[in-house]
């Protein structure tokens, strides 16, 4: 009888974070490939499925056991309530790097000044659940309604606040939006299924997984540099060095050189250089990092 095959059913976000992810996948060795017409992406790995699904359900499909892990908002976990582990976050999105803000929102001239001023008002919102979550805390009853999209427009006439998701405050400043209180901050998450993890190949699976996706993250912005350097100008060339860790250093031929290599982040390159030159480095490179592994 054939050995049963090995296979772990992956969720991979429709939407703002499919492209992303696509490529964090890219850079940590997992080439994605999406079809015009198909929910099931291809991945060159035999032992993974991929379903491509809207991030607000990946939770939900998670915790049932139809998708054994996924990726997806923090947000998505909390406004579904579904029991699933978090694995790792993964801090990315399609602006920035900084999380996304979960805001309570009202027109600029409204008299609403503070959540409790929303006693018995209406509010549109994509996250019933956690706004409802958000005014108990609050002690405010409201009614909130859930918005199908195109929420920032609502108010005034079809809504007197709104609870709405942002990273840059652009969206919310070109419709004439203020922002109340903050509701939530949230990341991208890779997150599991309990049975899933309860399985020792599927653990070692997803384990690997994250690894290699948060060392492409741990690897953003960052280069190496590496150069030669004399033995008597080392001390001043290490206190130009702000390093990740410690730089190695390595003896060469002659014993009156080292080498020196470290990473640093590639914005602050051109900053350092000219005075590691000045200093009396050598042969200076700098190559590219694709993977951190800590």
């Amino acid at each position: 009888m054939p050995e049963q095959k090995h296979v772990l059913k992956l969720g991979i976000p429709a939407g703002s974070l499919q492209d992303a992810t696509a490529a964090l996948f890219r850079s940590a060795g997992y080439k994605i490939t999406f079809s015009s017409r198909s929910y099931y992406p291809t991945i060159d790995d035999d032992e993974i499925e991929c379903l491509l699904i809207r991030a607000q359900e990946m939770a939900r499909y998670i915790e049932q056991g139809i998708l054994d892990a996924g990726i997806t908002g923090h947000d998505w976990v909390a406004e579904t309530e579904a029991d699933v582990v978090e694995i790792c976050e993964l801090i990315f999105s399609k602006v920035s790097r900084r999380p996304v803000r979960w805001v309570l929102c009202v027109p600029n001239d409204s008299a609403i000044q503070t959540v409790e001023d929303l006693e018995g008002k209406r509010i549109a919102t994509e996250a019933v659940g956690m706004t409802k979550r958000f005014l108990a805390q609050h002690g405010v009853t409201a009614q909130v309604e859930f918005s199908w999209g195109a929420t920032e427009v609502k108010p005034p006439r079809l809504a007197d606040a709104i609870v709405e998701v942002t990273e840059t405050g652009s969206s919310l400043r070109a419709n004439n939006l203020r922002i109340v209180a903050e509701v939530m901050q949230s990341t991208t998450r890779f997150v599991a299924n309990k049975d899933a993890l309860r399985n020792d190949w599927k653990k070692n699976k997803l384990d690997n997984i994250a690894l290699m996706l948060k060392s492409c993250l741990a690897a953003e912005g960052k280069v190496g540099l590496m150069m030669n350097v004399r033995r008597e100008d080392l001390e001043k060339i290490l206190d130009l060095l702000p390093a990740l860790q410690k730089p190695t250093v390595s003896t060469l031929s002659d014993s009156d050189w080292v080498d020196i290599n470290t990473i640093v982040d590639e914005s602050i390159v051109r900053r350092i250089v000219p005075p590691l030159k000045a200093s009396g480095a050598k042969g200076i490179v700098e190559y590219p990092i694709t993977k951190i592994i800590e």
